[in-house]
């Protein structure tokens, strides 16, 4: 339970996101745009939520939570409330006595503000629904609980699925008035059994808290157990009425339930007046189970709608309505709205109620009441009193029955006001500008937006869980100032507008969404609530959204203007809001500006002028310009377009016709014929050339052409008239078209009254088409204007579509078309010789005939195709067919390619005269036609008789569907069209002909199934019936029994089984997925389906189809499931689909360090199972352990993939492989992250072996002798240590084996809190001064750590300006290495000085890692270079006497911190925290720092001391009344026992931000005065001059003893200063006590201070005592190192196993030293690997491991420390190659982990040579790497302080420094030198040289 707890409250801190809101006290700023939604998110399923009208607080109850919300879901506070030990055959209090007792989740299941208590009611489902008290400014802060007080208190229900209401009240009685509420639930098994109770929150007479003060039975459920399932919705109060609304079924034998809405007086101590309405949503009651409801009054406009329905009775605008969502047991898939009136509901419950008391419970005759809740069998309402006496007993009386229930026919019946293909799971109702917004949460996770009115229709929608799709909660509710809403799903709470006015930007927009709450406010332009448009009030000013108005220009005056003229326009705008008198009115032309004149609706401009005008654009003879109305400079009130005409682009639309298009124009233009323009009409020019407007029969033009018809290819004359040409004459003109492929030519003109013109003709080609038609246009010569001409003509050619004689022959008479022997090919008949021209078509030619086998009764269709088969019907005078006649089928004639005759039978052989080789039933096809032509085909036609033989298969089911396969011989004889089949006599729905036949079988109409042999007939023509010999048997229809699962997600393929009967006569089994559109609109459904998988008799196996997520939108979520097998079509009603589920990334590249793998997300298990689940890393799958709805656990694959990785393409720096993470639910994949492998490079067997195999043999030759020699004396030593160990493991067998059994199981319980919590990682600055400066001298005040930099005020811009030029002078390479090498020269200059110089130069350098780089290998070259030549390699890098081995460690330190947090710092973090948890276990000595359970035998406890574990109960004063018990010893020290609890209660904050010993006061209360807990007071034992430290046993402290946690402002010993200046009374001892110079000691005094009264002789005889005693309690050191030995390896293989990411700078570093190995000769491999030793293992890892505080923000006590120290050792050891001789005087360390050493060693080995066998690491990725490290963390460091300090070594060897420089000739090129004098100058102000 406490590692649940840990962990769920660590998932509640981290999953609460908060967002900018605005308060909750009223709407946004009209000048702000809407608030987005914040949310919470819940670490656990919701239960429910309520609100506290004052505050506007929330209040969350959740599963296991309580959680306190401010109005913005800001938390305020927190409480835990589960799980908790308990079960429910256990009766509360549950003790340990009650076996069946277990962590049971407690389940909110009622919240009640009681506002004048300031207190929360908190019922949940532990301790049969005992409920509770909290605070509601601290919902931590319990007031009242108490389980103790039997049933009467169970308030609640301990089944989840039990609902439960209620809603506060009052108890009057006797001038009490008593706070109550009043309690509605369902019955669960071990539940109370009261369905209303009321009861009482305070003590009141001999009632406790949360007893029911009315003992009433009348409303209970124990006689009905299996009559009633009550599911209780909503509780309410109304003018003195308290009211329930639920569902329950009405007997035993009806599972339909129904919902009613009961009503009882709020004072009714009886419940006399509780009585029971049915209320039936729609005339059926098909939305029968109410869901949620809310109570509100509906506003004026839907109080009048009501009203007018005639179905509510008077409605008042504030008369309260019930709003209920009703689902539906029919279709649950759909859902409903309805309303009722509280004013109809109390109408009808009168009536019902007199109906009892007066009438014998009879309304018209008919019974109208029940008792619903009586056993009694006697006649009910047999009391009578008078109507007029029935107000009376409103409330009911004692001699009147109770409780009542009206009949379903006397129930409340509505229609629904809306109807949704949609779950609806809550309501929340409000009312804007007098109309009523209905707020639908539904199933889907997402908001409906409804205005309610005579018509309601949905608007508007809010997504709330798109992703994972969770269905909204109950609680749906508004905040104060009602513009803001709540939505509350399974885990999460966002707050939401309930309106977005502002995101439309314009009137369109914002009237077309028909929100209620949005309008668009005219003068100020934007689209707002009304309350926040200014003048809203006014006529015409905000303009609701629901009426889609907008102002609009409504007309000109004028209504257009040429683009020549100017003058003013009066805009009709009849919506026009009443101006200000301070408010200006302006119109806005395209740019131009034009005051404005408003008078009513009639807003008077000034055109803009001609100039300002647009240009006319192409093909228009106008141009719009937008004409915008603004109010107050830039207010758009309205906008239009005004159109400028232009008279001279209106010979644009039609060229040929220019004074035409001019005068018929719209804007009335005229046309000058002797300028060829046109112009604006001028009424003052009346010229004869000018043709004013519509006066076209006056236009010069040219019409009539003659002749109409032009064939291609032939010349031929046109001639045409010509009109009103006068101002033409003498003029010679010019005809053209597009098909005289650019060229013209000119017209003759003869006058003879009337212009009568030539032209010549033209040879025109065209080939695409039989006809088109071609425009000419007419030019006067020499110019490009053209005259009107309406000359068209048809240009036709007889080739196009006439291939043959007869279609030429058939075409019109009028084309005068002709077919040409010459050319074969028709043609005009002028272009064909007269010889030439056929006056018969030749003989008629056939290419094909179809079928080419007939049966031989014939009646089939043949149809013949081919050529010049006839001009009509009528040509074809005969048609035979293998010899015998065939009819004309004279309807299905095609000229001249097909014909269409019904062949007939066969004739007898007899009757044939052919030559004997012909075969008798084949012959030729023949056609005559008209000339006596006769066609003979080349093909031939052939009689045969088709033979049915076999169908398959024998049976099908009896729905048909079924698809049959007949077999035989000849079976394609005829054609598709000519053959039927019909099984039984029901027609076979012919699917594919040919040497088979299939068919689908209809459905059976008979009776009888299976049915009787049914015969299969398959008919070919009219004449030719075959029956298959072997019958078809109608089988039953296949029955579906069950299908499992029964869910999918979107995404589909999720395997469903689906089990039943008969499957094996099914064919073609789909699943399919319908997508439903709305009930408004009239779409098809969108449908996706998915094949039959796998198949047998009984059970089909599917994938689930996917569904497009697209084609959900625009409201469709309305899904419906069936499947479809061959003709048999069911739906699947309980079949769901739900949102796809989300995935979080995995934060970090996983490395595959552990056995598993934990994915995070949301959704889940909504349609999956573990075992369905599939998981790949790479192409490798790993099996899915755990599916949670929000975790999955995958168990991660052992063998490295082959395929998938990612590293090849992002990773060729390392030696790692990395793989995706994908996660496939069904068909859905979803990538998560990566999984990364070490590379494991194979060399080739045929290098390997050789390279192996030759060195073995010369080392075996070289190294036998030596063997022979030393083997026997090194074997004899190696079993004498090893005997010795066995026999000291075997001594302490016994005594280990329980002590290491429970270590082990209590270790495994903390490895997995640990992997639960968050492992403490320092930042990279505090990393880096812990490694850098923490061993200083100034240890954490060094001015490193601190940053605090002694400069004055006035010197800090020159300082900081001085400092940056050192820190240039820093990075030329030839100061920084005679800096160091000066420095490095002096004797002062120490090893400690270099440490901190060269950790102060890796700080400044910081910013250019690579320089520091290569400044550190280019003095590592100067060192190797000494080391070698002074034949001491092996000693390079051994210590850090110079100031490159020191920078060498801080590069190795930067380098891997991110190695550290990525993959090793959790092994160390583990093995530091088991160390720590294994000391701490047993006895700690507090003064001698010595420990029972520990690896050092020097610091081993040399005294088996008692004690015994202690639990204690500690609360944290000020911190609520949590407690949190924490396992101490009873021989602990107080101090121990602070640090326990510190580390206990605040173990999720690092050690850094934890309260320290010495600031904290522990408080024991073991009666009615508390004790102060310290480790020295008065009553400190003492023995002579010892003091003994105090203890828990000192106190007599017991287990489950609650102590007290506290701050305190002073220390302990201001604290014994206080107390002795005010206790004057107490002696001078006493006062002095503490303050003696006394020895102190904890457990064992130390053995070499005896009493002085011992001789030396017995001194030293105790002393050796204490020895023996000693090495007695050494096995103890084999237990621990037992127990810690898994933590041990996992560090180890972290840290040395080359499969796992190598860091670059490892393996960059390694191939260097190698490098330079190569370089010297008489460098060895050993001697390499010294090096490698020296540079990564000794100098940095066993600094990290004897050191954690370098990387982890904890704290290290001595005695953890010790034992760090021998696995450090131990390291050391492994590392080296010098082997290690045990004996007898070897240390314990050594011997500890002797066994396990040499595959240490062997590890160090393999990763070295894995390494060596790695990529290369380029100079290039090294210098990559190397700047984003720099990028990261630099401007972290304390880089002016770094600078400051190494100009202090500057300083001191100023003179060395400048000498150095001065005898450089680089230095002095560059003059360093003068550089570093004007820093000195500038640094310490002093005058130099300079």
């Amino acid at each position: 339970m406490k590692r649940w707890w840990r962990w769920w409250a660590l998932v509640a801190l981290a999953t609460v996101s908060l967002g900018p809101s605005p308060g909750d006290g009223g709407p946004s700023p009209a000048d702000a745009s809407p608030a987005p939604p914040v949310e919470f998110v819940s670490a656990t399923l919701i239960n429910n939520v309520v609100r506290d009208p004052r505050s506007g607080h929330l209040y969350v109850g959740a599963v296991n939570a309580l959680h306190h919300l401010d109005a913005t879901l800001a938390p305020r506070s927190h409480a835990r409330t589960g799980p908790e030990k308990d079960n429910r055959v256990c009766t509360p209090p549950v003790r340990e006595s009650c076996e069946e007792a277990e962590d049971t989740d407690n389940h909110n299941k009622l919240l009640l503000v009681q506002a004048a208590g300031h207190t929360l009611v908190v019922c949940g489902s532990l301790f049969r629904g005992i409920c509770s008290l909290r605070n509601l400014s601290d919902v931590s802060q319990l007031i009242y609980f108490s389980d103790n007080k039997g049933e009467k208190t169970y308030v609640a229900s301990a089944e989840e699925g039990v609902s439960v209401v209620g809603v506060m009240s009052y108890y009057s009685k006797d001038r009490d008035n008593v706070t109550v509420f009043l309690v509605g639930k369902g019955y669960g098994s071990h539940d109370s059994t009261k369905l209303i109770s009321t009861r009482v929150l305070q003590e009141y007479l001999d009632y406790v808290i949360f007893e029911s003060i009315i003992e009433a039975s009348a409303v209970q459920a124990n006689p009905f157990v299996l009559r009633y399932l009550h599911d209780f919705r909503h509780a309410f109060k109304d003018q003195g009425f308290v009211y329930f609304l639920f569902s329950r079924t009405l007997g035993a034998q009806d599972n339909k339930n129904f919902t009613f809405v009961s009503r009882m007086c709020e004072n009714d101590h009886n419940y006399y007046s509780y009585t029971e309405l049915q209320l039936n949503c729609s005339a059926g009651n098909k939305y029968n189970k109410a869901q949620a409801a809310y109570v509100t009054a509906p506003g004026r406009a839907l109080a009048l709608s009501m009203t007018q329905s005639g179905q509510y009775g008077l409605v008042e605008p504030r008369d309260q309505v019930l709003f209920v969502v009703f689902a539906s047991d029919e279709d649950s898939s759909s859902s409903a709205l309805c309303m009722y009136p509280l004013r109809t509901i109390n109408r009808r419950l009168v009536e019902i109620i007199a109906a009892c008391y007066s009438d014998s419970g009879n309304i018209d005759g008919r019974p109208a009441v029940y008792a619903p809740y009586s056993s009694k069998s006697e006649d009910l309402c047999t009391n009578k009193i008078e109507k007029s006496k029935v107000s009376s007993y409103k409330c009911g009386a004692e001699f009147l029955p109770s409780p009542l229930a009206s009949k379903a026919e006397f129930g409340l019946a509505t229609k629904p006001a809306l109807v949704r293909h949609v779950q609806l799971t809550a309501v929340a109702v409000a009312v804007e500008t007098e109309h009523a917004v209905a707020f639908l949460g539904t199933a889907a996770g997402e908001v409906l937006k409804v205005h309610l009115s005579n018509s309601s229709e949905m608007y508007g929608r809010i997504p709330v869980e798109s992703d994972a799709g969770e269905r909204v909660n109950k609680n749906l509710m508004f905040d104060s100032s009602f513009q803001n809403l709540y939505v509350t799903t399974e885990r999460r709470i966002i707050k939401t507008p309930v309106q977005n006015c502002l995101l439309k930007t314009d009137c369109l927009s914002c009237v077309s969404q028909l929100d209620p709450y949005c309008g668009w406010c005219v003068l100020e332009g934007r689209c707002t609530t009304k309350s926040e448009c200014a003048r809203s009030q006014e006529q015409n000013t905000w303009l609701w959204s629901p009426n889609e108005q907008c102002v609009q220009i409504q007309s000109f005056t004028p209504a257009n203007i040429s683009c020549l003229k100017t003058q003013q326009v009066d805009i009709v705008v009849p919506a026009l809001p009443r101006l200000a008198s301070s408010d200006r009115l302006v119109c806005v032309f395209g740019e131009i500006r034009r005051p404005a004149v408003m008078s009513g609706s009639l807003v008077t401009c000034s055109l803009p002028d001609p100039y300002d005008i647009p240009y006319t654009p192409d093909q228009q003879d106008f141009v719009s310009v937008p004409v915008r109305i603004l109010v107050n400079r830039d207010i758009e009130v309205t906008a239009g377009t005004y159109q400028f005409y232009n008279c001279a682009a209106t010979v644009r639309k039609s060229p040929n016709t220019p004074c035409i298009a001019c005068v018929t124009s719209e804007w009335g233009c005229q046309w000058n014929a002797r300028e060829h323009s046109c112009s604006d009409s001028d009424p003052a020019v009346e010229e004869t050339h000018v043709i004013k407007p519509q006066q076209l029969d006056s236009c010069p033009q040219f019409e009539n052409p003659d002749p109409q018809l032009i064939p291609v290819g032939h010349r031929i004359p046109i001639t045409f008239q010509g009109k009103n040409l006068d101002v033409y004459k003498g003029q010679r003109f010019n005809i053209g078209t597009e098909l005289m492929e650019n060229t013209e030519e000119e017209v003759t003109v003869s006058y003879d009254g009337e212009s009568t013109f030539t032209f010549q003709g033209y040879e025109f080609a065209y080939d695409k088409q039989q006809e088109v038609n071609v425009s000419f246009h007419i030019k006067k010569q020499h110019t490009e204007k053209k005259i009107d001409s309406t000359l068209t003509v048809v240009l036709y050619n007889c080739a196009m579509g006439r291939e043959d004689c007869s279609l030429c022959k058939n075409a019109d008479p009028k084309y005068q078309c002709v077919w040409c022997a010459a050319t074969s090919s028709c043609v005009y008949s002028k272009l064909c010789p007269a010889s030439q021209e056929l006056a018969q078509c030749p003989d008629p030619k056939i290419t094909d005939i179809i079928p080419r086998f007939g049966p031989l009764n014939g009646r089939i269709a043949v149809t013949i195709r081919g050529s010049n088969l006839g001009i009509r019907k009528e040509d074809i005078k005969r048609i035979t067919v293998a010899g015998v006649d065939c009819v004309h089928q004279q309807d299905r004639y095609s000229v001249s390619t097909s014909v269409v005759c019904e062949v007939g039978p066969v004739r007898p052989a007899a009757s044939i005269d052919l030559p004997p080789a012909t075969p008798v039933n084949q012959g030729v096809v023949e056609v005559e036609v008209e000339g006596g032509r006769w066609g003979r085909s080349e093909v031939l036609f052939t009689y045969r008789d088709p033979i049915p033989l076999a169908v398959e298969p024998l049976k099908g089911p009896a729905a048909g569907g079924t698809v049959i396969t007949i077999k035989g011989e000849n079976l394609d004889t005829a054609t598709k069209d000519d053959v039927t089949v019909r099984v039984g006599g029901v027609p076979c729905k012919v699917l594919s002909f040919g040497r088979e036949i299939t068919c689908k079988t209809g459905p059976y109409p008979g009776q009888k199934v299976p049915s009787e042999p049914s015969t299969v007939l398959v008919t070919y023509g009219k004449n030719t019936t075959k029956e298959v010999p072997v019958p078809f048997h109608y089988s039953d229809n296949p029955k579906i029994t069950d299908y499992n699962p029964k869910a999918s997600f979107m995404c589909g393929g999720r395997r469903i089984m689906v089990t039943g009967s008969g499957f094996d006569l099914i064919q073609r089994a789909t699943m399919r997925v319908k997508v439903m559109p709305p009930a408004d609109e009239h779409s098809s459904p969108i449908e996706f389906y998915q094949g039959v998988g796998e198949k047998n008799d009984t059970v089909l196996q599917f994938l689930a189809p996917g569904v497009n997520r697209s084609a959900l939108e625009n409201g469709q979520t309305f899904l419906k499931t069936f499947l479809q097998l061959d003709n048999i079509e069911q739906e699947l009603k309980s079949f769901d689909y739900h949102q796809d589920p989300t995935f979080n990334q995995l934060a970090k590249n996983m490395s595959k360090i552990t056995s598993y793998i934990i994915v995070t997300g949301r959704g889940f298990t909504k349609a999956m199972t573990a075992k369905e689940a599939q998981a790949f890393v790479g192409d490798v799958s790993c099996h899915v352990t755990i599916l949670e709805d929000d975790k999955l656990f995958l168990a991660a694959p052992s063998s490295q993939p082959r395929s998938s990785s990612l590293s090849k393409r992002k990773r060729r720096d390392t030696a790692s492989e990395l793989y995706e993470l994908v996660i496939k639910f069904g068909n859905g994949k979803w990538l998560v992250g990566s999984v990364h492998y070490e590379t494991k490079y194979e060399a080739p067997l045929a290098i390997i072996i050789p390279a192996v195999l030759i060195p073995m043999l010369l080392f075996i030759a070289v190294s036998v002798y030596c063997y022979r020699r030393k083997s026997q004396q090194a074997e004899r030593e190696y079993e004498k240590v090893k005997h010795q160990l066995e026999n000291l493991e075997e001594s302490v067998r016994d005594r280990c084996k329980k002590e290491f059994t429970d270590l082990m199981i209590e270790m495994e319980d903390h490895t997995s809190d640990l992997s639960e919590a968050r492992i403490p990682f320092l930042d990279y600055k505090t990393y880096l001064d812990r490694n850098f400066f923490l061993t200083s001298k100034e240890g954490a005040n060094d001015v490193m750590i601190t940053g605090k930099l002694d400069i004055p005020e006035a010197r800090r811009a020159i300082v900081s300006q001085a400092l940056n030029q050192f820190s240039n002078l820093l990075n030329s390479k030839t100061f920084l290495i005679n800096f160091i090498k000066t420095l490095e020269g002096r004797q002062e200059f120490n090893a400690r000085s270099r440490g901190y110089f060269a950790s102060l130069l890796t700080v400044a350098l910081h910013g250019k890692l690579e320089y520091y780089t290569d400044i550190m290998r280019t003095l590592l070259l100067e060192l190797m270079d000494e080391h070698v030549q002074s034949k001491n390699p092996k000693l390079m890098l051994r210590r850090s006497e110079t100031v490159v081995e020191r920078m060498l460690c801080n590069w190795m330190s930067i380098c891997l911190y991110q190695f550290l947090r990525d993959s090793a710092g959790e092994p160390l973090y583990k093995l530091f925290k088991a160390i720590k948890h294994q000391v701490e276990k047993g006895p700690v000595d507090a003064k001698m720092k010595k420990a029972k359970y520990t690896l050092n035998d020097t610091g081993l406890l040399g005294d088996d001391v008692e004690y015994c574990v202690l639990t204690l109960q500690v609360l944290v004063h000020g911190e609520g009344p949590d407690v949190t018990p924490v396992k101490v010893l009873n021989c602990d020290t107080i101090s121990q026992v602070k640090e326990k609890i510190i580390e206990q209660v605040y173990r999720n904050l690092p050690y850094s931000q934890r309260p320290k010993v010495e600031s904290v006061a522990l408080e024991w209360r073991p009666g009615s005065t508390g004790q102060i807990l310290s480790d020295l007071d008065l009553t400190s034992q003492k023995e002579g001059r010892w003091k003994r430290l105090n203890t828990l046993a000192h106190y007599n402290v017991r287990d489950n003893a609650t102590l007290v946690l506290s701050r305190v402002l002073h220390t302990l010993q201001s604290v014994h200063q206080n107390h002795n200046q005010t206790q004057n009374q107490d002696s001078y001892e006493e006062r002095n006590a503490l303050l003696e110079d006394d020895k102190v000691y904890h457990l064992v005094r130390p053995a070499d201070e005896l009493d002085e009264g011992k001789s030396k002789r017995g001194s030293l005889k105790d002393k050796s005592m204490t020895k023996a005693i000693t090495e007695i309690y050494l096995t103890r050191l084999l237990s621990v190192k037992g127990t810690l030995q898994q933590f041990v390896d996992d560090f180890f293989r972290a840290v040395l196993c080359p499969s796992a990411v190598v860091p670059p700078a490892v393996k960059y570093f390694f191939d260097f030293l190698d490098e330079q190995a190569l370089r010297h000769d008489n460098v060895e491999e050993e001697t390499i690997h010294i090096w490698k030793t020296n540079s990564l293992p000794l100098r940095f890892w066993v600094s990290i491991l004897k050191n954690p505080h370098f990387i982890f923000d904890v704290h290290v006590t001595e005695v953890v420390d010790a034992s760090l120290h021998v696995i450090a050792q131990t390291f050391m050891d492994a590392c080296t190659k010098t082997e290690h001789k045990l004996s007898r005087d070897s240390p314990s360390n050594k011997l500890l982990y002797a066994k396990e050493i040499s595959t240490y060693k062997k590890m160090v080995d393999d990763y070295y040579k894995g390494i060596r066998q790695m990529v290369s690491v380029s100079d290039q990725d090294m210098n990559t790497h190397l700047a984003e490290v720099s990028r990261q963390h630099t401007d972290k460091l304390n880089t002016q302080a770094a600078l400051h300090q190494l100009y202090q070594y500057a300083s001191k060897y100023y003179d060395g420094i400048i000498q150095s420089l001065e005898d450089d000739p680089t230095a002095q090129s560059k003059q360093l030198t003068l550089r570093l004098q004007q820093i000195a100058a500038a640094l310490e102000n002093k005058v130099t040289d300079l």
